[in-house]
């Protein structure tokens, strides 16, 4: 019997040389450049290139992504044109815990992230889905601005844009991140965003410091012309964080707190934290500042008060950076996302001034907008006065921020913690201005004026006091014995008028405050109170007539 012979030859395969090499075909060419066209997006503009944004500390396009979700991403429009039309600029819809996202970015490795006609089109027509489908909009701003050898096409591609982006405006929330170095039309468009985020060592503008050097001969920084510290402080930027991954992940978190769309509920955390539990911390703060030397006069910083109020502590602040007389945040209360609008006496007293006016004014219309609850915390003596105040348009911007306040249709509170005077008492969410219900802590101090308020409610007792002094000392009383005995008989008159007048008794029997809430039972009756206008609160878009000012 002959051995086996064993051979790893196929026995299909030609022995002839000619016959031996793949025939292309059609579809297998097909395939091949399918590949190629999926791959490209991929590789931006190589590795020199990738290796050159990493030098300057900045991600690309596809790793900014990853950070913003674990999944695969959806990526749309995968334009790849000659000339690279189209392929700088990234487009697609992620799933972030669950929740369908719109994103855009700019893809800085090629042609330095620059707008064409292409890119434009593109990025209105993602964005236009987005507001069909009411799914949120973020976008990864990196760019050099509109591409110069496109010409008029650069423009146009911006045109398209931002006509895009503001009419899903008040239709879904955008986040705007900001990377690298933008200008001109790379900074105009994303500021039409909700919310912009700019992490340090970044800058955007209406032009870079070239330009102002040539134009005006003046010597500028980046960072001085438009870096976070400008915008942080001009309201132009919402939030700074120290790095590119600190803004995507802060991104998150602002998602987190907002709704889908303007016809949509804030998404709903069931919290372990009990909404009924006393808060020992809350009665400790009030204690050590009104039993201090200075008394109802001693500020306090209301962000340690919105943290004791808040689900676990937490609370997400927007524009920290800017007027922090006044403080807006998100925070959860049993689980629902709250707008909290409170007067932060730690700084200039509390008092409203056009920053802080500006500031409230762009939050209390988000909030409206995107069916976001309010809270109020009152402790204000009033808006600021002053000649730079006045010239600069405090009337305008204080108008402006009572029209936000008035045109509020989401459910609102409004607690009087301790100051309420005067014009700020009446347009802070009163009920007169539409607050479903106001609350006020025994601390709190309601009336037309301050403490100045005695010379006019006691304006007989006063003359009378000051006769006195100076007939004590036509009668021979040295200055010092008359001063004393004048300003002791002032002083009753003052505890009197804040015994009497600036107290929340009058108010309470008026109706003006509904009832009087104890230290330390805040986040309860709030709870309480909320939970059960949000139960009889049907989310929905804006309607009605549109006013002339915003």
């Amino acid at each position: 019997m002959s051995e086996q012979a064993y051979s790893i030859n196929n026995p299909f395969q030609s022995s002839d040389p000619s016959e031996s090499q793949p025939v292309s075909s059609i579809y297998d060419d097909a395939n091949a450049m399918g590949k190629e066209l999926l791959e490209k997006p991929l590789q931006g503009g190589g590795t020199d290139r990738i290796l050159v944004q990493h030098s300057k500390g900045r991600m690309t396009v596809w790793e900014r992504i990853k950070v913003l979700t674990n999944s695969e991403p959806n990526i749309l429009y995968q334009n790849w044109g000659k000339n690279l039309d189209g392929a700088s600029l990234i487009t697609g819809i992620l799933n972030i815990n669950g929740r369908d996202v719109a994103i855009y970015g700019h893809d800085f490795t090629l042609r330095a992230g620059s707008m064409d006609a292409t890119n434009g089109n593109k990025l209105a027509r993602l964005i236009y889905m987005a507001g069909e489908h009411g799914i949120p909009l973020i976008g990864m701003n990196d760019s050099a601005g509109a591409y110069v050898p496109a010409g008029v096409g650069g423009l146009d591609g911006y045109s398209e844009a931002f006509t895009a982006l503001r009419k899903i405006s008040g239709v879904v929330p955008s986040l705007m991140l900001m990377f690298g170095f933008n200008a001109g039309g790379g900074a105009y468009l994303p500021r039409q965003g909700s919310f912009m985020i700019q992490p340090e060592n970044t800058f955007f503008g209406l032009t870079g410091p070239g330009v102002v050097k040539s134009v005006l001969g003046e010597d500028i920084s980046a960072d001085d012309l438009g870096g976070p510290k400008v915008h942080g402080q001009s309201g132009v930027v919402d939030l700074v964080t120290n790095d590119e991954l600190g803004a995507l992940r802060t991104a998150l978190r602002l998602l987190s707190y907002l709704p889908d769309n303007s016809s949509s509920a804030a998404p709903f955390h069931p919290t372990s934290d009990p909404t009924d539990r006393f808060i020992y911390e809350e009665e400790i703060l009030f204690k050590k500042t009104f039993n201090s030397p200075t008394g109802m006069n001693t500020p306090f910083d209301i962000t340690l008060y919105i943290q004791n109020i808040c689900d676990h502590g937490q609370y997400f602040e927007i524009q920290p950076q800017r007027s922090r007389n006044l403080v807006t945040a998100f925070g959860r209360l049993g689980g629902h996302v709250v707008g909290f609008v409170a007067n932060n006496s730690a700084v200039s007293s509390g008092q409203i001034d056009i920053g802080a006016a500006r500031k409230g004014t762009r939050f209390i219309r988000f909030c409206n907008v995107y069916n976001i609850p309010l809270v109020f915390l009152e402790d204000t003596t009033g808006f600021l006065p002053g000649k730079e105040q006045e010239q600069n348009g405090i009337v305008l911007e204080g108008r402006k921020l009572l029209d936000s306040i008035i045109d509020i249709r989401t459910p609102r509170l409004t607690l009087i913690i301790r100051n309420a005077f005067g014009g700020a008492y009446a347009s802070f969410n009163s009920y007169h201005t539409g607050a479903d219900m106001v609350f006020a802590l025994p601390t709190a101090r309601i009336a037309v004026m301050g403490p100045a308020g005695k010379d006019y409610v006691y304006k007989d007792e006063i003359t009378a006091i000051q006769k006195e002094y100076k007939e004590n000392l036509k009668n021979g009383a040295s200055e010092k014995d008359a001063a004393a005995a004048r300003d002791k008989k002032l002083q009753v008159l003052s505890q009197k008028y804040e015994k009497e007048l600036m107290n929340p008794k009058e108010a309470l029997s008026l109706g003006s405050v509904s009832r009087i809430v104890l230290p330390g039972t805040t986040r309860n009756i709030l709870f309480k109170n909320l939970d059960y206008l949000i139960r009889h609160y049907k989310p929905g878009p804006m309607s009605g007539p549109q006013r002339e000012f915003e």
